[in-house]
């Protein structure tokens, strides 16, 4: 039987296409959650040589993935896992949420395969732009004092990565996501609605609702960084990659609910300041909107992404309902508390009798 890829290069040929590389061998650097998991499974489809380098001495992949055990923060000891390994590409995915990894510690990780690669696809964000609306990859990104960590390490990271790309040539893309969703998202977004939806429960937007958010599928991401892999005109760029349309927190809770099959949510709006007063947080254990979804909005341009990619977004209702059946397969989310929530809307009631009674 002909291997994977004797039988696309046959089709290629077929086609009048010219044939694929020989099957890589690929660094995957943090690929146990959400978006490295389904690339390492999307790559052993392909017959790819997967080896994974991360913290633990066990992954959930079986024997045909390789398991190289080190902090990434820690380019020495990144280097001692590696040995004398030769890959053909490396992802890196992984940022530590609990200390951040800084544009000198991505470098440094980085040089340890200068020269060896043909390939370098590091994850960004959205968020390197620091702020502002409909950005192309051509702009500026945040400066090195911008007083949020995240978007300061990942600006640092890509320009890192590019001044190295001038000075040697190293082979590097990045993708600039705004928020992931889809099956198997380890953060509380999608499934933080759906479980106050199931439990007829109003749920709280902040102030009006106006916020823009911007969203990618991710399968559409992933899809994305493995094509990438064999794009030869795709090395030294940044890619924004996201659904076209930003839309308004207003609007993601009415997907939302039409998803899980509401048509009229119950929305209590609760003005921005009174909820940080009350100690509501975007992230820990004051929930009121989702795991960091109420934040500044940062959105993007995807026309680079849809001209050298062909990338075509999935369109958002289906991705919702891709995901929302999978919650219903397996929510491995902790009981949802709904302390906080019941406390805010009863203060914020009290207060509003009091105004219109006064």
């Amino acid at each position: 039987m002909p291997a994977a890829g004797e039988t696309r290069n046959a089709s290629n040929r077929a086609a009048g296409r010219p044939p694929e590389p020989a099957l890589k061998r690929i660094l995957v650097i943090g690929g146990t959650q959400f978006i490295g998991k389904l690339l390492i499974r999307e790559l052993l489809k392909m017959g790819r040589e997967v080896y994974l380098l991360h913290r633990s001495s066990r992954h959930p992949f079986g024997k045909r993935v390789h398991n190289l055990v080190a902090d990434r923060n820690d380019a020495a000891a990144v280097r001692k896992a590696v040995g004398a390994i030769r890959f053909d590409a490396v992802y890196d995915n992984a940022y530590d949420w609990e200390r951040g990894t800084t544009g000198a510690q991505v470098e440094a990780s980085a040089q340890i395969f200068d020269g060896k690669i043909a390939r370098y696809i590091f994850m960004s964000s959205v968020a390197a732009y620091g702020d502002g609306l409909n950005h192309h990859e051509g702009d500026a990104l945040a400066p090195d004092d911008h007083p949020h960590s995240y978007a300061r390490n990942k600006a640092m990271s890509e320009r890192a990565l590019f001044r190295m790309h001038q000075r040697t040539g190293f082979p590097i893309v990045t993708f600039r996501p705004p928020f992931v969703y889809g099956p198997g998202n380890p953060y509380y977004r999608e499934a933080f609605f759906w479980d106050r939806f199931r439990a007829e429960r109003a749920v709280i937007l902040p102030s009006e609702g106006h916020r823009l958010m911007q969203f990618v599928y991710v399968k559409d991401l992933v899809e994305l960084a493995i094509r990438v892999l064999d794009h030869r005109n795709t090395v030294g760029h940044a890619f924004n990659a996201a659904n076209p349309r930003a839309i308004t927190q207003h609007e993601l809770i009415l997907d939302l609910a039409r998803t899980a099959g509401l048509k009229e949510p119950r929305v209590i709006s609760i003005p921005r300041e009174f909820i940080h007063r009350a100690g509501g947080q975007v992230v820990g254990a004051k929930l009121y909107f989702g795991d960091y979804y109420d934040v500044p909005a940062i959105t993007e341009i995807i026309t680079k992404a849809q001209r050298m990619l062909t990338f075509k977004p999935t369109d958002f209702g289906e991705g919702l309902r891709v995901t929302y059946r999978e919650y219903l397969k397996d929510r491995n989310y902790p009981k949802p508390d709904f302390t906080f929530e019941d406390e805010l809307i009863h203060r914020f009631s009290l207060l509003a009798h009091t105004i219109r009674t006064a």
